[in-house]
């Protein structure tokens, strides 16, 4: 497993993207991973839940605008050993208008981070939730892609729009993206309804899906205030239990 880019995505908000982001990040550390976690979601939630907002110097937006800032420069250190993260700030949502109508604007982060590829063994993007530049820049830049749905009533709502936009990016700027996997987040066995949304999503994605499921859980949820991953906040928690065999997967598919 080297020189993985891996994206998770999805244009929904409250799916867990964030959540899957650090403790995946975090599990694959752990296996002894060199990791680089990329904060691309200006809400910067995955840098927070890492680093002291007052310890971030250049951000990820500073690295794809001003070519004199290094990834050396911006890339910080966590707690964890193997683990480092790229950080966000809120000005990341200057990014687009600063960028849209460039010839490179898709390919930004891209260019930037293909000569860093040998130093990491996975990176993991974390990304907004919208269909916009700042996530088509992760989709071009990445080799795999995972999406994380929530077991909701709602939850294929917009699929078509995000298998359309992948499709998109597959025909021309990166034929090599695919789709690693799906993973049910916020999932409650005890509910009808959480297995029936859980049957449709197996119907429309079939073998993508993972056979982890990630439950609701009040650990998974307080342990990013206290700047830790599930991991160390609380490593006998269910939520601990599942993103690690969630990395047992992700691994298998990705060698």
């Amino acid at each position: 497993m080297a020189g993985i880019i891996i994206a998770i995505t999805n244009q929904k908000g409250g799916v867990g993207k964030t959540t899957t982001a650090i403790n995946l990040s975090a599990a694959l550390a752990q296996k002894g991973k060199r990791v680089l976690l990329v904060d691309l979601d200006p809400q910067a939630n995955s840098t927070i839940s890492f680093i002291d907002p007052q310890e971030v110097g250049p951000s990820v937006y500073d690295w794809l605008i001003e070519s004199d800032v290094s990834l050396r420069d911006t890339v910080r250190k966590t707690k964890l050993e193997n683990l480092e993260v790229l950080p966000s700030r809120i000005n990341l949502a200057k990014l687009e208008g600063k960028i849209v109508g460039e010839l490179d604007a898709p390919f930004r982060l891209k260019d930037r981070l293909d000569p860093f590829s040998d130093n990491y063994d996975v990176v993991i993007i974390d990304t907004p939730p919208t269909l916009g530049l700042i996530t088509v820049n992760a989709l071009v830049a990445s080799t795999h892609l995972i999406i994380p749905i929530q077991s909701s009533y709602f939850a294929l709502e917009g699929t078509d729009d995000l298998l359309e936009t992948i499709e998109r990016i597959k025909a021309r700027p990166n034929p090599q993206l695919e789709v690693l996997g799906v993973v049910v987040t916020l999932h409650d066995r005890r509910t009808t309804l959480s297995r029936d949304i859980y049957d449709q999503i197996c119907q429309v994605f079939g073998d993508k899906v993972f056979e982890t499921t990630i439950s609701k859980s009040v650990r998974l949820e307080e342990s990013p205030a206290y700047r830790e991953s599930i991991f160390t906040f609380a490593p006998a928690s269910s939520g601990a239990v599942e993103y690690a065999s969630l990395c047992e997967e992700v691994i298998r598919r990705a060698n």
